[in-house]
């Protein structure tokens, strides 16, 4: 299946074929972090909001170990398969599912353990903390089995099943909401019940995810086995782009959160977390899209299928960058729609505050979706080098220059354009690092 998908359809209709199921799927799943928000400003209020803007940095740090696998393996398992080495793709699917939920389990301990000393070191009020620990140990407790659903979902893409997937990530985001409802709306079970419907739903997507891998009907098996040292290596070098984007936009949120606490107090973090409840729409749009096409990218790198290869870029260059369009004159002009949702009557201010960071933080739009893209386009042609460089810079490093000089002039102002001009930086960045390697490989074809 995977070989007639990724090597006869043309580009156009494969792009569309692995696109669009992955960009919906990565759509409802932001919805649920979406209705979180709703759910939780709604019913439980201001202070809870700021509390899980606080802690999700340290949930998708929790994440990132694992991510970095997952991706990592994703690149070389598909890359075996265009190499028609079946055998040696399975064993590093088994070794590095164990590998996941190994390395979940002890974050899951270390997370329920240490919530409330390192939330205190954040320095939020003692009710936003208190709220805040409450959700992350939630989080902790389910780890083991919520972690590895991401990389079941990359392993089920490999192997064809991409609409298997799509139905998998539109169930347990529908769930989710169903549940965050019960839980929150209905029953108003507090802080705790949002993170227990998310977990729910995680829980039982993996299970669902694993099932075909069961029954032994794809490409991929769960088989006795290791792998070589090098190749564990280069997978963590592979996923470590992914990775260190997770760790780096996590710090990244850490600093801004404290910023904004020490200028505007908790109103600033909450008017923060309502604009990232609705970019995490567009950003969950952009990088299904790119990771999309990551098992397709990397199977004709390994088939040597060059012009392929490109191919597929430039038409997720050109969706990317389409979507990002959209996205800016959206929250240009009808963001207030969307954030009135999140905001309980009476909040006038919150409101204000919220709208006026939408339009400035929209900005990043202009030139964002450069830094997504061709990130992932790296980690898809074995090239972990250039696209750690790149999330490092997208992530972190650049956000944190801007973070450092325009709050001493522009006030908190200066705050909601950081990310813009961090992904202007990064943009120049990565039309640089992409010129490279195309006059390499024109190179490579002249010799």
């Amino acid at each position: 299946m995977h070989e007639q998908l990724y090597t006869t359809q043309s580009p156009t209709r494969l792009f569309f074929r692995c696109a669009l199921p992955s960009m919906l799927s990565m759509a409802m799943t932001a919805l649920y972090t979406v209705a979180d928000g709703f759910f939780v400003g709604h019913f439980i209020g201001m202070e809870a909001l700021a509390a899980v803007n606080l802690v999700m940095p340290p949930i998708m740090m929790s994440f990132a170990l694992s991510d970095m696998l997952a991706v990592g393996s994703s690149v070389q398992i598909a890359i075996r398969l265009g190499e028609k080495k079946e055998r040696e793709a399975s064993r590093i699917f088994s070794v590095c599912t164990l590998l996941i939920i190994g390395i979940a389990c002890l974050i899951g301990l270390a997370g329920y353990t240490l919530a409330q000393p390192l939330l205190r070191l954040m320095g939020a009020d003692p009710t936003v903390t208190g709220l805040a620990v409450k959700y992350l140990r939630i989080y902790a407790l389910f780890a083991p089995v919520i972690t590895v659903f991401f990389a079941v979902d990359n392993y089920l893409r490999i192997c064809g099943k991409i609409r298997y997937s799509m139905g998998l990530n539109v169930g347990i985001s529908l769930l989710n909401i169903l549940l965050d409802w019960l839980f929150v709306g209905v029953l108003h079970w507090g802080i705790e019940a949002a993170a227990l419907a998310s977990c729910l739903s995680l829980a039982l997507g993996t299970l669902l995810g694993f099932a075909p891998f069961l029954r032994h009907k794809l490409a991929l098996r769960f088989t006795r086995g290791g792998i070589p040292l090098a190749l564990l290596g280069n997978i963590f070098a592979n996923g470590s782009s992914e990775f260190f984007s997770n760790i780096a936009g996590s710090l990244l949120m850490l600093v801004l959160n404290s910023v904004l606490l020490r200028i505007s107090g908790a109103m600033a973090v909450a008017a923060f977390s309502i604009v990232l409840y609705v970019d995490s729409i567009v950003a969950s749009l952009l990088y299904g899209l790119s990771d999309a096409m990551q098992p397709a990218i990397s199977y004709c790198y390994g088939a040597g299928l060059r012009r392929r290869m490109f191919a597929l870029e430039k038409r997720v260059l050109a969706a990317c960058a389409a979507i990002s369009l959209a996205a800016l004159i959206w929250m240009q002009w009808g963001g207030h729609s969307v954030i009135s949702l999140f905001v309980a009557d009476g909040t006038a201010d919150l409101l204000e505050m919220s709208v006026n960071a939408m339009k400035l933080f929209s900005l990043s739009y202009l030139t964002g979706w450069l830094g997504t893209s061709l990130s992932a386009f790296f980690t898809a042609v074995n090239r972990p080098g250039l696209s750690l460089t790149l999330a490092l810079c997208r992530a972190l490093v650049f956000p944190l220059i801007a973070l450092a000089i325009l709050p001493s002039f522009l006030g908190l102002n200066g705050v909601w354009l950081a990310p813009p001009v961090g992904c202007a930086l990064t943009a120049a960045l990565a039309l640089m690092l992409m010129a490279r390697i195309l006059r390499r490989d024109r190179s490579a074809a002249l010799q």
